[in-house]
């Protein structure tokens, strides 16, 4: 395997995490977010700053990058999560653009708009690869249980599931404190992977890549948020000698896909053998008249 192909596989790997982290909280829960970008630049700074000043093992760097993502989320999460729709959207547009405003800032602690270069070479494919089998296995697990279930009813109708006794703000703000740790790990992961970051690569370009690839595969379908991520790199990725025309085909196949296709690539459905047995068994009927017999 070539170093160009293994990149693209570790950088697939890398966007899959963090794509999991939006799904949880844009796909399962309802709350529309465009500025998640700000906790992969979390994890991504503290993990750097962690092993290049601290000498820090890169292993519990990228876990601390995750964990202190998902206490800021937490902290910005208690009073903005009372905001709904596109109120929140909007306002986490400000949040994901503060925080990189302040990584930009703050020189004497990130270098600021200068990167931060020098970090250690950690996340090979080995070590991408094993993050992402054991969170995608976390989030499929987390989703099935009962937390899940209080995600998915916040998501159809948050007034019906407050009167049903579901504590709804307490899932939102759950919700986002956990797909903040995925978002910090995965920036911390790509802060091993690049060895040198910018608070310029974390800008509301980047958020609003993890929020189009979550609508691109499907609200409330994991596995279509990873095919969505996966279809969305391979495009960016392999029409880069064209990079004048990069960008035009980007939009050109979301565009084809949300005509198509308006619920996303896989809807609300997952990747599985019920999902392939259903796409086959698949018959088209004849609609029925009043009378009980065949329309024509």
């Amino acid at each position: 395997m070539s170093g160009y192909v293994e990149g693209i596989i570790i950088l697939l790997f890398i966007n899959g995490i963090a794509a999991m982290g939006v799904s949880l909280l844009t796909g399962f829960t309802g709350v529309f977010t465009l500025g998640h970008a700000g906790y992969m630049a979390i994890g991504a700074y503290s993990a750097a700053i962690m092993t290049v000043r601290y000498g820090i093992h890169w292993f519990p760097a990228i876990l601390a990058g995750g964990i202190i993502a998902m206490v800021v989320a937490y902290l910005i999460g208690v009073p903005t999560l009372r905001l709904m729709g596109d109120y929140y959207a909007i306002a986490s547009i400000g949040l994901g653009e503060s925080i990189r405003l302040i990584l930009e800032n703050w020189q004497s602690f990130t270098r600021g708009a200068r990167g931060y270069p020098g970090i250690d070479n950690y996340t090979n494919l080995p070590v991408a690869v094993i993050f992402f089998v054991i969170m995608a296995l976390l989030m499929f697990f987390l989703i099935q249980s009962n937390f899940g279930r209080a995600f998915k009813a916040c998501r159809d109708d948050y007034v019906a599931a407050s009167l049903l006794g579901f504590n709804t703000a307490r899932y939102r703000v759950l919700s986002l404190s956990i797909s903040a740790f995925y978002c910090g790990v995965a920036g911390a992961l790509m802060a091993g992977f690049l060895t040198f970051i910018q608070p310029v690569m974390f800008d509301l370009n980047k958020s609003t890549e993890l929020t189009a690839v979550v609508v691109f595969g499907g609200l409330g379908s994991l596995s279509g948020s990873l095919i969505g991520t996966a279809v969305i790199t391979l495009v960016t990725e392999l029409f880069r000698p064209i990079s004048q025309y990069r960008m035009l085909i980007y939009g050109a196949v979301m565009v084809i896909i949300m005509v198509v296709r308006p619920e996303g690539i896989m809807g609300q459905n997952e990747l599985g053998p019920r999902f392939i047995r259903s796409l086959f068994n698949r018959k088209d009927r004849l609609p029925r008249t009043a009378e009980g017999g065949e329309g024509r």
